[in-house]
């Protein structure tokens, strides 16, 4: 059976239809806030790394976002200068830096994306726990099968044919 036929395929086209509107209300947010879609993707990580307790330096950051030194300061620096991260010593080691989201960045997220986040959690209301938990699994698998491997640019001799 080839990849077209496979009955899989629509989850697939259904996961890229969701990640294409989730992009387009991350673009919105970020133009109404004067924000570039680097700058948010930057505050969603460092969100996330607070969630799960990691401390987050403009190392940890740039490398998350596969960017280099120079564009991670300037990066920092203007998130700084919107108010929505601070620069805090590390109180294990007083010459690294950690990058913290300031309370004015999540109050301005959930003013405009907490209104999404109940219409997502309302959306689950039919669901059983173990319905929730196979789409659990589903995502995180999804998920880790782009980390583990990233689809990479073609360079100029991968030419397709269209």
């Amino acid at each position: 059976m080839s990849e077209v036929d496979d009955p899989r395929m629509p989850l697939v086209h259904l996961l890229r239809a969701v990640t294409v509107e989730l992009s387009l209300v991350s673009d919105r947010f970020a133009a109404l806030h004067g924000l570039h879609p680097t700058d948010l993707r930057a505050l969603i990580h460092l969100l996330d790394a607070d969630r799960a307790g990691l401390r987050a330096t403009p190392g940890w950051l740039g490398g998350r976002l596969a960017l280099a030194s120079p564009a991670v300061t300037a990066l920092v620096d203007r998130l700084v200068r919107l108010g929505l991260v601070r620069r805090a010593p590390d109180p294990a080691d007083r010459r690294r830096v950690l990058l913290e989201v300031d309370e004015s960045a999540v109050a301005l997220g959930w003013s405009f994306f907490g209104p999404l986040i109940r219409r997502l959690i309302e959306a689950t209301d039919g669901f059983t726990p173990a319905e929730l938990e196979t789409v659990d699994r589903f995502l995180t698998a999804v998920r880790d099968a782009i980390i583990a491997n990233p689809p990479e640019a073609p360079g100029p001799s991968d030419e397709h044919d269209a």
